[in-house]
């Protein structure tokens, strides 16, 4: 993340996004697959010997299959870019979070934990009962600690602030899902 001024004066949180073009790999027809869809590529890996056997054809080191619906103006082989945004337009960022390993349930589901006097010892941050007297089990989805984040998760409605085609980059007001060198899915 970074910061610039508008022309206003304003003080604007951003984003910086490497969004290389995508090439069209494959189109994918109801006739022969059952389904209307385009594959993409991104990130080429230059070393040959690096390409598995189960990519040879492909090259790319993210391949993504994106459903259509309607007409379809792509060919194979072209390439998408960012001139498809517009500045100011709202889009949908989606990724996989950080993963901030084991936590307890404090952190994981906000829970208040229990007061700090009146027969309290040892026992301020646990979650306390964990089922009644009727199942006489664990109940299936109970919040208790376990492995917080590294999920796919997406933020809406964020703007695009500038973007720059030579270069691109793609700047977004806002915070966007994982960590450094995440791969992230822009929808608009």
């Amino acid at each position: 993340m970074t910061q610039f001024f508008t022309a206003e004066g304003k003080f604007v949180p951003v984003t910086l996004l490497e969004c290389g073009p995508c090439e069209v790999l494959q189109i994918k027809s109801t006739e022969k697959d059952g389904y209307e869809a385009l594959q993409f590529g991104f990130s080429k890996i230059e070393k040959k010997n690096k390409v598995k056997k189960t990519a040879k054809g492909k090259e790319y080191r993210y391949i993504k299959e994106e459903r259509i619906e309607g007409e379809n103006q792509l060919k194979l082989g072209d390439k998408v870019d960012l001139s498809i945004f517009k500045e100011g337009e709202k889009v949908k960022v989606s990724g996989i979070s950080k993963g901030k390993g084991f936590q307890g349930s404090m952190k994981k589901w906000n829970f208040s934990g229990k007061g700090a006097s009146h027969g309290v010892k040892h026992e301020h941050r646990v979650i306390g009962s964990i089922g009644g007297r009727f199942p006489q089990r664990v109940v299936p989805g109970k919040k208790m600690p376990g492995r917080m984040g590294g999920e796919r998760t997406s933020v809406k409605n964020l703007r695009i602030a500038k973007i720059d085609v030579e270069n691109n980059i793609l700047a977004i007001r806002g915070a966007v899902p994982g960590r450094k060198g995440t791969l992230l899915e822009i929808r608009g």
